[in-house]
């Protein structure tokens, strides 16, 4: 027996040399990212609703209609009265989907479109994982599919939308002023040209030019950098999108023309103002008044003020050092005064919900700092220093944290669906007034978050430690 169990044993060496080298905290890390990962996979069967790639067999059907010959905004989708309602430099970049089966242009969407993510998530949450000491893999991994399951992705994703690959193309624009941000440090000692341009963030507002020549709303963007003399970035995205404008010009008149002269003006194409999925301002409005068109003159003075409000607190986020605010805020604003929001366009929760986490976290750890300093304060004139209670430093910041986790749930659940309601046939009132502030949760929700989104003073990328340090130097050396 005991030569049995020696040889048992001598079969498990190989075993226990191979997982030696294995930390258990990666172990467990992985251990965790795949139990968010299924649910987030279970959240999405849970809370998300049929997908079918719905809008894009629409994409998909208008480029192959267009690559055989026939007009691109001439195309009505079966059964629908839907078409093509980009403009043309969309469909010139959609144009290669004509060659694939609209499943696999829809899946590969998708992966594009999570890979987009994944890629956004780890620029936007690198600064905080290096200031708390968290490793990069796994916070992304678990922020990746715990994005991918709330409202604006994963109807993104299922409908076969664009929103995420627009998103990364902003957010690339945010990247490139970080870089701007950091110059004078290592990048600037990068070994070749190429690496040289890449690191020096000059490249910054390629990506709101290109997002704004598929669609018009992100030329917001282009209105805060001109707002906060951004000059460089804002003359890059506008030469970008017009250069992008005229290049479709030169290759696709007609449809150029069709679409600046009546295409663009036609809101009627995409739907009715009053419809669930519509939580902009305008849908907001036209629900409360129950009637399928938005009352014009009250929407305009409102979207002027959101207008006012969004811009102002986005220029005052980036002038205390939080440009990533700053960007959420516009992007934020553009959702609310849109015509038409779809619930797969509000993409700009997900840094809002990371602004809001990350808030919680500072202001907790700076509690914490106040009361080591306060503890460690002598005594002044016999008389001991007020102490803040034990349990400040839990919770401060908490409102921030419980806002964050509050964000994160309504928008994973989307209490918009169980109240959907569409005139003529059913009233927006059917269920109440609970009914119908759930059917404009997420749109209320939008305006909040414009009105009262904090910011972090000092956060990047405004600020930088070398870059104060080199600063404080030459001061010194005057």
């Amino acid at each position: 027996m005991p030569a049995l169990v020696g040889r048992r044993m001598d079969r498990l060496a190989p075993v226990r040399r191979g997982t030696r080298g294995i930390d258990r905290r990666t172990v467990v890390r992985t251990g965790i990212v795949a139990a968010v990962a299924y649910a987030a996979w279970l959240a999405i069967g849970t809370f998300g609703r049929p997908y079918n790639f719905f809008d894009m067999k629409i994409y998909h059907g208008a480029v192959v209609w267009w690559a055989s010959g026939h007009e691109l905004y001439d195309f009505i989708a079966p059964s629908t009265t839907l078409g093509f309602t980009y403009p043309p430099f969309a469909g010139l970049v959609m144009l290669p989907m004509s060659w694939l089966p609209v499943q696999a242009a829809g899946w590969l969407n998708a992966l594009a479109s999570i890979a987009a993510l994944t890629v956004v998530l780890a620029a936007l949450l690198r600064p905080i994982v290096d200031r708390l000491g968290w490793p990069l893999w796994f916070t992304v991994a678990v922020a990746t599919p715990m994005a991918l399951a709330i409202e604006p992705s994963r109807e993104t994703l299922g409908y076969g939308q664009v929103n995420l690959l627009l998103f990364a193309l902003i957010m690339a624009d945010l990247v490139g002023l970080r870089w701007r941000a950091k110059r004078g440090t290592h990048h600037d000692r990068a070994d070749s040209a190429p690496a040289r341009f890449v690191y020096s963030g000059t490249w910054a507002g390629v990506g709101i030019g290109l997002a704004t020549a598929v669609k018009l709303t992100p030329a917001l963007f282009i209105a805060y950098l001109m707002i906060t003399r951004q000059w460089r970035a804002a003359l890059t995205a506008v030469g970008t999108t017009v250069a992008v404008t005229l290049g479709t010009f030169a290759l696709c008149g007609e449809e150029s023309r069709t679409y600046f002269s009546s295409v663009l003006w036609q809101t009627e194409r995409v739907g009715a103002a009053d419809m669930t999925a519509n939580q902009s301002l305008a849908g907001l409005l036209a629900r409360l008044y129950d009637s399928i068109e938005t009352p014009g003159l009250l929407w305009l003075a409102f979207s002027v003020l959101m207008l006012a409000l969004g811009l102002s607190r986005a220029a005052s986020a980036r002038a205390d050092g939080d440009e990533l605010t700053a960007f959420t805020l516009v992007g934020l604003t553009a959702n609310v005064i849109s015509p038409i929001s779809w619930s797969h366009h509000l993409v700009f929760v997900i840094p809002a919900i990371i602004v809001l986490a990350d808030a919680a976290v500072r202001r907790r750890e700076a509690s914490r700092g106040l009361s080591i300093r306060i503890a460690g304060t002598p005594p002044a004139g016999g008389v001991p220093p007020l102490r803040p209670p034990i349990w400040y430093p839990t919770l401060t910041g908490m409102r921030h944290g419980v806002g964050a986790l509050a964000l994160y749930l309504l928008f994973l659940i989307s209490p918009i669906w169980p109240y959907e309601h569409q005139l003529p046939e059913v009233s927006h009132y059917r269920d109440g007034l609970f009914g119908a502030l759930m059917e404009n949760s997420l749109a209320i929700t939008l305006i909040v978050l414009v009105a009262a989104l904090p910011w972090r003073p000092g956060a990047e990328p405004a600020f930088y430690h070398d870059r104060l340090v080199r600063t404080a130097q030459l001061t010194a050396r005057r």
